[in-house]
């Protein structure tokens, strides 16, 4: 009896201490002792959690505090001084190679993408005409040259018949003097009667006919000297013909050295369009010679963005086919009008309706010629450009013209 007022009270205990509990955390009288202590640790595994949530909100919250904090030194001590722009592509004064002459191309010396040198044979057109009108150029020249030594001959034999006409004047003068002495002697013993009237007539013939040789002597050299004039002049002719003829002779061999097209520049070719066999005219685009180590980059500048930038500033280009370059380059030059003022179609603003578009500058920016060397930098690549605004070589040019 005893033992079962003892098991009556015990289980009584329990049924109130089981009332008192809540219903979720009630456990069966045969639960394992593990499962009984389950609600003590879930309770605690949750506290755990709360922490652990709690410490990685803090830890992001920190983090984006330090990024934004980084941010914000970083824009504050350099990113407001930047002026950046992607509109931006390398660019190149590409020269375009070109016949001068019309013929038949002979040989191609080079290939695309070959890099070339100021001088290098690019490709040449049959000569063979050229040659021929240069050889006919040359013939009539030394025709002509003989035609001016023929006439400095005869200015020579001139001159000899006008120093023999001036001798011949020499000797008529001297016969004239003796002839007019003989007619005055004759006169007087006429006069006397010292002589006969025949002699004195044959004095008076012989007188005339010696005036009359001096007069053709005088004619005869004044001819002499009109002749030597004359030759004179036809040789200043042609000699000039002959300058005329060696212009021709110029003009052959210019065009006989046009049939070989070299390269004016160093660069590498590109775009070639010509093959052996092709007939040319002259401007026929036979290549496109790129020179490499003259590359520069073109950035357009919104014209919000202009107003801080100068000659001179130092500027960041990243070039997105090799991210991982460091390019330094300098402003060169800013355009000195909008892009859609050049175009082939510039707007008309004053005509329509208006709608108002940000405009872009041109601003070319150099790069040293150690980068160009490198060949990294290819025409038509894009870039990205950052403008320093705090750096510029103005004043230190203007500083260095005043010492």
């Amino acid at each position: 009896m005893a033992y079962r007022d003892e098991f009556e009270q015990s289980g009584k205990g329990a049924s109130e201490k089981s009332a008192s509990e809540p219903l979720a955390d009630r456990q069966p009288a045969w639960a394992p002792a593990t499962e009984r202590g389950a609600p003590a640790l879930d309770a605690a595994a949750r506290g755990r959690t709360k922490s652990r949530k709690k410490l990685i909100a803090a830890a992001v919250l920190l983090s984006a505090l330090a990024f934004g904090g980084y941010e914000g030194f970083h824009w504050w001590t350099q990113g407001r001084f930047m002026v950046s722009t992607d509109d931006a592509y390398v660019q190149a004064d590409i020269t375009i190679l070109s016949a001068k002459i019309s013929g038949y191309v002979s040989s191609v010396a080079v290939a695309n993408n070959q890099s070339v040198k100021t001088g290098d044979l690019i490709a040449k057109i049959d000569d063979g005409d050229y040659r021929f009108a240069l050889q006919s150029a040359k013939d009539k020249l030394a025709t002509q040259e003989s035609a001016i030594e023929r006439i400095g001959r005869q200015i020579e034999a001139g001159r000899a018949s006008v120093t023999q006409s001036e001798a011949q004047i020499a000797a008529a003068e001297a016969e004239f003097e003796r002839a007019r002495s003989d007619y005055a002697r004759q006169q007087q013993l006429a006069r006397s009667d010292y002589t006969s009237r025949a002699s004195l007539e044959n004095a008076k013939a012989t007188r005339d006919r010696a005036e009359a040789n001096v007069k053709s002597a005088q004619a005869a050299l004044a001819a002499a000297k009109a002749n030597v004039e004359v030759l004179a002049a036809q040789q200043n002719e042609a000699r000039r013909v002959a300058a005329e003829l060696q212009t021709a002779v110029a003009k052959a061999e210019r065009d006989l050295s046009f049939a070989e097209i070299r390269a004016p520049v160093d660069g590498v070719i590109g775009n070639k369009a010509v093959e052996v066999g092709t007939f040319v005219q002259p401007g026929t685009r036979l290549a496109a010679l790129v020179p490499l180590t003259s590359v520069h980059v073109d950035a357009n500048f919104k014209e919000t963005q202009i107003a801080s930038l100068k000659v001179g500033q130092k500027v960041k280009i990243e070039v997105d086919a090799f991210p991982d370059a460091d390019i330094v380059g300098t402003v060169e030059s800013v355009s000195p009008a909008s892009g859609a003022v050049f175009s082939l179609l510039p707007p008309e603003n004053a005509t329509g309706n208006f709608t108002k578009i940000v405009q872009r500058v041109p601003v070319r920016v150099a790069v040293s010629p150690e980068v160009a060397q490198q060949g990294l930098l290819r025409p038509g690549l894009s870039v990205v450009v950052d403008v320093d605004t705090r750096t510029s070589a103005e004043p230190q040019k203007t500083a260095s013209a005043k010492h």
